[in-house]
């Protein structure tokens, strides 16, 4: 049937076909700015995380403004970037060719991420759930993930993940070195307790044989594919334990019997992920796993003197260690932990180092390849508290929105979304 429409009404639906074009011209895209513009960078993150839920396709601009956020300019991440006070520019079709030619010329990169990928946090039941740095992010970026320990560990329940986060454990079975100063303390006592407890339901003479099986349940998951991202003393203290295996290395005040005498020579740094050539430290009493920690107390020099400096990576060539280093700036204040950073000739040839403490003998971040998975060690405890001690309140990360430090914990989570043939680069 032939539908007739005057003249004026062609014009008309030419104008209104004409203004829909033009509207969704203007707003093609959405773009996430990670630059100093942007009002909270931490959010930003979650709201990536929303799109690749939603499974929409989401650009990872490498280097450009920060390492900014491409996504489709859906209603609903409008509305959350809003509620979540989070900046974005809607821009046209053009402005996305522009910056994809910016982007060309540059030491720049798009990364396409392709899944929200399963995340888990390896957190000891006792432990306070602000007293670690990324389950705050987590928490406050609104990203989901899980926590696990050893029961799930050890039932297999890794392979249903993509990356592990290590709490600041001690996987050497000396309860973090703690004993000198807080051994008659209750949580101390406790945390003994439940470690015990653990070790025994699951046949091991010694907490140390346990946690000793963990690290090794955790090298497998990463060289099946995984990725692993430790803070704190779970960086040394895991590969402390990879190399001495089923070696007693734990005083008799902590386990009841003594430390094989040669049990400095049967360290194996094969077995390692990042460290190697270490010497232990087994007094009880000093609060130190080794000589891989660069950590200084006794020189406090605060946030700013602490600071540490970002590597620059080439984007289109190495993409990986330039998505680990995405920020707003290149220099991030300092903050101490158990394990601050580590000394430069502890670190394997083969780690990639991001990020170096100035003048200094020591490295921060550091970046590496297992098998078929990769692993990232960040040293410090918690970004945006200098000198974090027991029993301190929690981090309130609303007052930290566009924190740096926090920003290198959130690019690691997001890291395993890219696209695999760029991980493989």
């Amino acid at each position: 049937m032939k539908i007739d429409i005057p003249n004026q009404g062609v014009k008309s639906l030419a104008l209104l076909l004409l203004l829909a074009m033009f509207s969704l011209s203007l707003s093609a895209e959405l773009l996430i700015p990670m630059d100093r513009t942007q009002t909270n960078h931490l959010k930003a993150y979650g709201v990536a995380f929303a799109g690749l839920k939603e499974q929409l396709v989401v650009k990872w601009l490498l280097n450009y403004r920060g390492g900014s956020f491409l996504l489709p300019s859906a209603p609903e991440l409008i509305a959350l970037c809003n509620i979540r006070g989070v900046r974005y520019e809607s821009i046209s079709s053009a402005d996305v060719a522009a910056i994809y030619v910016e982007i060309q010329e540059a030491n720049m990169e798009v990364i396409t991420l392709e899944k929200e990928p399963k995340i888990a946090v390896y957190i000891p039941p006792n432990t306070l759930p602000w007293d670690d740095a990324v389950s705050m992010a987590l928490e406050y970026a609104e990203i989901d993930y899980d926590r696990l320990w050893d029961e799930e560990v050890l039932a297999g329940k890794l392979s249903d993940y993509d990356w592990l986060h290590l709490h600041h454990e001690d996987f050497t079975g000396q309860y973090g070195k703690f004993y000198g100063s807080y051994r008659h303390s209750d949580w101390y006592q406790d945390d003994v307790r439940i470690n015990e407890a653990m070790a025994a339901k699951y046949g091991f003479d010694k907490v140390w044989q346990l946690k000793h099986t963990i690290a090794e349940k955790i090298r497998e998951f990463v060289v099946s594919g995984g990725f692993l991202f430790a803070m704190c003393a779970a960086t040394d203290t895991i590969d402390i334990a990879l190399a001495a295996h089923d070696v007693d290395i734990v005083d008799a005040a902590l386990d009841g019997d003594g430390i094989d005498p040669q049990y400095q020579s049967k360290l194996d740094f094969e077995r390692t992920f990042a460290f190697e050539n270490f010497k232990l430290k087994t007094n009880p009493f000093e609060y130190e796993f080794s000589d891989i920690d660069a950590s200084d107390y006794s020189r406090l020099r605060g946030a700013e003197g602490d600071y540490f400096q970002l590597f620059d990576f080439s984007a289109k060539y190495d993409p990986v260690p330039t998505m680990l280093t995405q920020n707003h700036t290149n220099i991030i204040n300092g903050f101490l932990g158990q394990t601050t950073s580590f000394y430069r000739d502890k670190v394997k040839k083969s780690v990639i180092i991001l990020a170096e403490v100035p003048n200094q003998s020591d490295v921060k971040y550091i970046h590496g390849n297992l098998g078929k998975g990769t692993f990232t060690f960040y040293g410090g405890h918690d970004p945006e508290d200098y000198q974090h001690m027991v029993g301190d309140p929690e981090t309130i990360l609303d007052l930290y929105k566009n924190s740096p430090g926090y920003r290198l914990i959130l690019n690691n989570i997001l890291f395993p979304a890219a696209e695999k043939k760029k991980l493989k680069t």
